[in-house]
């Protein structure tokens, strides 16, 4: 009987501890975007399209190196381009050094591709606005972010001029329709 209180107090304190730290790290619901239109120029050097979309935008693409055939790709294609973005905010420790990385990787097949990118940058909180339920960031040359906040509670755990690290996984699948 000891023995099972013994392990409940400490589970209770291993969570107790282990909360405050949670709080800490905050992931963002993923922002997914897809571009469905007509490829209306491409270079072939840089990898690169601009499409147009059927309300008449245009949107310009840049295709991984795991799309094999882009070279069979021509003006005229219909294209669709899907990007996922999902970004985590992590408050950085006092003195913690600052980092600023990125990994990519991708995924091949013949007429599709992938590309998947991780960023890692640390900034600071330049801006919260409550009433736009936003916060505002400021990293490395001049770099600006602002993203809106869906769980209200992210401002009760950051002040303007916190530091944060913000990693964005964010890939990129392409295909000819």
């Amino acid at each position: 009987m000891k023995r099972g209180t013994t392990m409940l107090t400490m589970s209770a304190l291993v969570v107790a501890v282990a909360l405050p730290c949670l709080a800490q790290v905050r992931q963002l619901p993923t922002d997914t975007t897809t571009i469905v239109g007509t490829i209306e120029t491409i270079d072939q050097g840089k990898r690169a399209m601009n499409i147009k979309t059927p309300d008449g935008m245009f949107v310009g693409v840049n295709v991984p190196e795991s799309v094999q055939r882009f070279n069979e790709f021509k003006v005229g294609d219909m294209i669709r381009a899907t990007y996922n973005n999902n970004v985590i905010v992590r408050k950085k420790e006092p003195g913690e050094p600052a980092v600023d990385t990125v990994a990519t990787g991708d995924a091949k097949s013949a007429t599709t591709g992938t590309q998947v990118q991780t960023r890692t940058m640390t900034a600071n909180i330049v801006g919260i606005d409550r009433n736009a339920s936003s916060i505002s960031f400021e990293g490395p040359n001049g770099w600006k972010y602002s993203r809106r906040v869906v769980d209200p509670m992210v401002f009760a755990q950051v002040n303007v001029g916190d530091r944060v690290d913000i990693i964005w996984n964010t890939d990129l699948a392409v295909s000819v329709q």
